[in-house]
């Protein structure tokens, strides 16, 4: 073969193989067309809010309950121990006030957690500790014990919520000037500046005495208050024979109380709680020059298993405390709620207080709330404290309330003052009022 019809044959197998590269040949599919390269689309937003969707500006931030989820309060009382009567009196109002609502608040269900504060300062300690690191409670009825909300408190302002308490008397905790006094703390109870003031008063010019003992256990509420109550005496005229003090857990007051004898008080004043109140005042009876001396105590006391436990020394004696009209037809209905839900009758004296908070509180929640179309409700914890210091002429079952800036939101007019007798030592509560200011 020569050089050319070789060279010829080469060209003709080349172009073949070309042909079957190029597709060309009919047995051979087409491979699926490649989707042209597509511009990057524009990147959707997850779930893009519509216009004007809530946005949290208030200054200690916002909780947000989405739909079917429950509005969170919590509370922080002493439901355990000698001091249970006080806290299972807060804790049936709190539940009766949810129960007038039927149980929900802005279409969400209301949830009501708690903690037992034991009424010392550990238990609240430890009831603050707990409390503020749940982000989805919103505000705490509580504390019962002033030496609760001293360690409690801080930790719950810090959290942003706020806490309305019952029953905390102890002037420190809305006092400006004083490091117990917090953020975000408000009481419907008395400040123990109208109630030492009130005692002291009674007992110089209702009682007619001019010589009187105190006692406190060191507790912040004891304290003050015996405090109060001397200072306010010895401005009326009156002498303070002595001002002493136990521990709680003690059992033999004989010591102090033969202390107080050399005194010869016509009358003691020991504004502490059980145990160690009944202690004083049963062996009162056996120390020589005592034995017919007045007995006052204050609200720390007021509770129905006080006298009972006490036994004849009670009789006659006298407590300052909590005093709502029994004859005012909206604590009437409060009272015939409790005997239906709760059972019996309040144990002790700040049911009504407690009420009163819960009402604020849930009042505040429906008042500051945005709620989204979808039912979502968002809740401004600044906002919340703001519509408490700026609440005006609240219609409580305990009065005409209205929250200063420091957080007190009682004016003193629901106090009086209980005379015990041998109804109370045999079962019967609450006693009637003696004598109101």
């Amino acid at each position: 073969m020569n050089k050319r019809l070789l060279a010829l044959l080469t060209l003709l197998v080349i172009a073949s193989m070309a042909l079957a590269a190029c597709g060309g040949g009919a047995a051979t599919e087409a491979p699926a067309e490649e989707p042209a390269a597509e511009e990057p689309a524009a990147e959707e937003p997850a779930a893009e809010e519509p216009a004007g969707a809530f946005e949290c500006t208030d200054a200690i931030g916002c909780v947000s309950i989405a739909p079917g989820d429950p509005i969170h309060i919590a509370y922080a009382l002493t439901v355990s121990g000698a001091t249970a009567s006080l806290g299972e009196d807060s804790k049936g109002a709190i539940e009766i006030a949810i129960a007038d609502r039927g149980g929900e608040l802005l279409g969400h269900p209301i949830e009501l957690s708690g903690e037992d504060t034991l009424c010392n300062a550990e238990g609240g300690q430890a009831a603050g500790t707990k409390i503020s690191a749940d982000a989805t409670i919103i505000g705490v009825i509580g504390t019962n014990c002033s030496s609760e909300a001293r360690a409690a408190m801080p930790l719950i302002s810090q959290a942003g919520m706020v806490m309305i308490s019952p029953s905390n008397t102890n002037p420190d905790l809305t006092d400006p000037s004083h490091p117990d006094q917090h953020d975000g703390y408000f009481r419907t109870a008395h400040n123990d500046l109208f109630q030492g003031r009130i005692a002291a008063e009674f007992a110089y010019n209702e009682l007619g005495v001019r010589k009187a003992a105190t006692i406190h256990d060191g507790s912040p509420y004891a304290e003050s208050l015996q405090r109060v109550f001397a200072e306010v005496f010895a401005e009326l005229g009156g002498e303070v024979t002595a001002q002493e003090a136990i521990n709680v857990g003690d059992t033999d007051m004989k010591p102090v109380l033969t202390s107080i004898a050399t005194g010869a008080p016509e009358i003691i004043y020991f504004p502490i709680f059980e145990p160690e109140g009944n202690l004083i005042a049963a062996q009162s009876r056996e120390v020589a020059g005592l034995e017919t001396v007045l007995l006052m105590g204050a609200d720390g006391l007021f509770a129905d298993t006080f006298p009972e436990a006490t036994g004849s020394a009670a009789d006659g004696m006298y407590l300052s405390g909590p005093y709502v009209d029994v004859n005012d037809s909206a604590y009437g209905e409060f009272l015939a709620k409790w005997a239906d839900q709760i059972g019996g009758v309040p144990p002790s004296g700040f049911h009504a207080h407690a009420y009163d908070a819960t009402n604020m509180l849930l009042n505040g929640i429906e008042e500051v709330a945005v709620v989204d179309a979808d039912g979502t409700v968002h809740i401004g914890r600044q906002a919340l404290r703001d519509y408490l210091y700026g609440l005006s002429n609240y219609d409580g079952l305990t009065g005409n309330l209205t929250c200063n800036e420091n957080g007190d939101c009682a004016t003193g007019e629901a106090l009086g003052v209980f005379k015990l007798s041998t109804e109370e030592v045999n079962g019967a509560w609450p006693p009637p009022v003696f004598w109101q200011p």
